[in-house]
């Protein structure tokens, strides 16, 4: 994967704190250095544990154990409670990680997302409904707020992971540390590993291996869908403003106007809706069709609008 990049390359990877970015780091450095590239750590400090001190400075002496300069970023997620503090804490990560990125010129970071967080991640969007394209769970390539993000182990089960974090850690005297709200179940992917995974375990031994086969399996599928609803919105006379026409999108089926329009949220960089609430908002558009171009509509979106005006769709940031 690293091969691919050309020489000279400004590269990170994320450091949790936690033995799997450990010993991703761990790999990583020969093998950049091997290349050509210059790889960096990150390491996002949301300072809602006690340890937090710790784990950046021992983020900071793996980097100076790997020869890898290492960055740190404070974030506050205690005003983001309307979330949910998962949520919350995942949103700032990736946005320190955006802001990193642009500050020392960092084209690609690298995640230690393994095996079982792609299982976890997968039950987790099953107990949510969030429809075959969440399913696809975690991407081995993404971007997200201009960066790349690769995760080369979603294929690793963890179990091969810990051991070999265990031994750098040896070789560079290092102690190992491990969140605690991983095993707290008052967290809702701590509930699933503390609470059920011992149950899927007993019962399914290879669970986390074929919930991963399922998500390869759902993001193929998932290119699919993206690639038709794209084709669809090219065909709703798209704009520059990103408006389209509600008279073409009514052409379509009811499927498919509910799949574009859901795409078209995404395009924009809006948060998609509940089934609920998105069932109104093209309900609305749909009566709006029958009453005439002359009518008008807008419909609060989180922090955006929903809002037509002579036929055209749009979507604006509500200020």
């Amino acid at each position: 994967m690293l091969a691919a990049l050309p020489t000279g390359t400004r590269l990170a990877v994320g450091l949790s704190g936690g033995p799997d970015s450990f010993a991703l780091a761990c790999c990583a450095a020969p093998l950049a250095r091997s290349l050509g590239l210059s790889l960096h750590g990150f390491h996002v400090h949301h300072g809602l544990l006690a340890q937090a001190d710790t784990w950046a400075a021992q983020a900071r002496a793996l980097g100076e154990q790997l020869g890898c300069p290492v960055h740190v970023a404070h974030v506050d997620v205690t005003g983001a409670a309307a979330l949910g503090m998962e949520a919350a804490a995942r949103e700032a990560r990736y946005a320190a990680l955006a802001d990193l990125s642009q500050s020392h010129g960092i084209s690609v970071v690298l995640l230690a997302h393994h095996q079982d967080d792609q299982a976890e991640t997968v039950l987790l969007r099953l107990l949510r409904g969030t429809g075959p394209e969440g399913l696809a769970a975690m991407a081995a390539q993404s971007r997200r707020g201009g960066v790349a993000y690769w995760r080369p182990w979603l294929n690793v089960p963890r179990s091969r992971i810990v051991p070999m974090a265990q031994a750098y850690a040896g070789q560079y005297g290092i102690p190992l540390a491990d969140d605690p709200t991983n095993l707290d179940p008052r967290y809702t992917r701590a509930a699933l590993r503390v609470q059920l995974a011992p149950v899927l375990d007993e019962r399914w031994r290879g669970w986390r291996s074929i919930l991963a086969r399922h998500a390869r399996l759902a993001a193929q599928q998932a290119e699919i869908l993206a690639e038709v609803a794209q084709a669809d919105l090219q065909g709703l006379a798209p704009e520059a403003d990103g408006s389209f026409s509600l008279a073409r999108w009514r052409e379509l089926s009811a499927a498919r106007q509910a799949h574009v329009f859901r795409h078209w949220l995404q395009s924009q960089g809006a948060l998609m809706p509940t089934e609920a609430r998105l069932n109104d908002i093209l309900r609305q558009l749909r009566q709006l069709h029958a009453l005439g171009h002359d009518r008008r509509m807008s419909v609060r979106h989180g922090d955006w609008l929903v809002s037509c005006v002579k036929g055209r769709v749009r979507l604006t940031r509500h200020l």
